[in-house]
């Protein structure tokens, strides 16, 4: 999975959902897909995705996924 993210932080705050309760999936992100600026970032990242696949967001810590996802209106699914 790739991991389109040019921000220079490692949240998106462009997250959209598809529709009301629109439910993203919660994931550890694949370190060899993540942009450069955060290849060698020490720990896990995070990623929370739409049904389509598509990167919302990118973060350090899982709880924050969840609540990036939750104070968008979103309903977080985490996937192993």
């Amino acid at each position: 999975m790739d991991y389109d993210h040019d921000d220079s932080t490692l949240t998106n705050p462009t997250m959209d959902p598809a529709g009301p309760s629109a439910i993203v999936y919660v994931r550890e992100a694949d370190p060899e897909a993540l942009p450069d600026h955060l290849k060698g970032a020490p720990g896990k990242i995070f990623s929370v995705h739409n049904p389509e696949g598509t990167c919302l967001a990118l973060t350090d810590d899982r709880r924050i996924a969840f609540e990036l996802a939750k104070r968008n209106d979103m309903v977080p699914v985490s996937v192993h």
